[in-house]
Order: structure tokens, then C-alpha cells, then sequence
């Protein structure tokens, strides 16, 4: 048995990030298992269900936005501690395994995994392993999975937000009506991303345009 770990929702400007880890039998796994953004939605939530049919053991930690917007926080941190404690939900002493780094230097993030991670493990960490390490890939399915089901709760309270991202039209759209019509920004928004701001200030002057 292997461990791998990834994470989901790094960039959005909405909504929580979700790290996930498994622990499985490379061999076990099934076909089409990789990078879950190059994976159709239907396919996505397919393939997470076999994923943890046969995996020894699946986790999945959130990051909620109250944690991305503290000021003493930062993404890297964020993605070590949510990596760390997914793994910490599948590893057991001597098993190793692999991780997507969420830093220039995947060497440093990858240790500062493992030692929060509760296991005495192995564990290398790699940019775009969730391309060529079939466990990370697993793992990349699981947490997009799980972040999906998050923008799809955030739908259903808010109506359509679109993917989350900053580049999406829908997204943006949602961000600038919910402030035209509330005054604020929804619970939902990274109120520390720039994208939050830009909202913000295009309502105060389309205000001020109004007088």
C-alpha cells in the first residue's frame, strides 16, 4: 500500500479548499485515474466512487474561507496543514507515498507535510504529480469531488456562482449583484482575494456615478 494527497479550490475566490489522501494499492486502481482537472464532472464523481470502493482508507480535510482570509495565514501553510491532516486520516507508520507540491520548492513542502503528518512516514513530494503519480491523481479526483459538492451548496443557497474562480464571467457576475443588492460581499468570498476588492471598489463608483 501507497499514500498519495491533493488538494482542490487553491485559487477560487469563493467557497473552502479541500485537500484528500488515500491509501491504496497503485495496482488496484482504476483505469483513467489522473489529473482531475483534465476530467469531465460525470467522470469525476464515477471514478471517486471506485476510488474509495477499493481504497484501504479515503480522507478528506476543508479549508474554510474564515481560515483563508486570516491575516496571519498564507496558501502555502494552508495547503501543508490541509495536506497533512488528510494524509493523518490514511497513513500509517512505514508506509510512503507521494504528494503535489504547493511550493517552488517541492523538497521543503514535502517535509513540512510529513511532520505534521500524525504517521512516521515517507513521503516525497512532486510539481504535477497529480499527472504522473497514479495515487495523487486518485487523490486530486477525491478533493475536486468534494469541491464540487461545495460550489454545488453554494448554488443552491446563492443561485448560479459559477466555478469559483476569478476568471469566470458567472463568478464575477454573482460577486457584483450580491453587493449591488446587500451592500457586502457573501459569507462565501474570500474577502482577502484582489478579485473581492475589485468588486468593492467598481460598486463604490458605480454609485458615486449615480449622484
Amino acid at each position: 500500500m501507497r499514500l498519495g494527497a491533493d488538494e482542490a479550490g487553491k485559487g477560487p475566490v469563493l467557497g473552502s479548499m479541500f485537500a484528500a489522501a488515500v491509501r491504496v494499492d497503485p495496482a488496484a486502481l482504476p483505469d483513467g485515474v489522473g489529473d482531475s482537472k483534465g476530467i469531465a464532472p460525470a467522470e469525476r464523481g464515477r471514478l471517486d466512487e471506485r476510488i474509495r470502493s477499493i481504497a484501504e482508507a479515503v480522507a478528506v480535510a476543508e479549508v474554510p474561507v474564515a481560515r483563508i482570509d486570516d491575516p496571519e495565514a498564507d496558501m502555502n501553510t494552508l495547503t501543508v496543514a490541509a495536506q497533512a491532516e488528510a494524509l493523518s486520516g490514511v497513513a500509517t507508520d512505514g508506509l510512503t507515498g507521494t504528494v503535489d507540491a504547493g511550493d517552488t520548492d517541492a523538497e521543503r513542502f514535502g517535509r513540512r507535510v510529513a511532520d505534521r503528518v500524525d504517521a512516521a512516514i515517507d513521503l516525497a513530494a512532486e510539481h504535477g504529480a497529480d499527472e504522473t503519480d497514479p495515487l495523487v491523481g486518485a487523490a486530486s479526483i477525491v478533493a475536486k469531488v468534494a469541491r464540487d459538492s461545495h460550489v454545488a451548496a453554494l448554488a443552491d443557497s446563492h443561485g448560479d456562482v459559477g466555478s469559483g474562480y476569478p476568471s469566470d464571467p458567472t463568478t464575477r457576475a454573482f460577486l457584483a449583484g450580491y453587493v449591488e443588492e446587500h451592500g457586502e460581499l457573501p459569507d462565501c468570498a474570500r474577502t482577502s482575494w484582489s478579485t473581492c476588492d475589485d468588486v468593492l471598489a467598481a460598486a463604490r463608483q458605480s454609485a458615486l456615478g449615480e449622484f
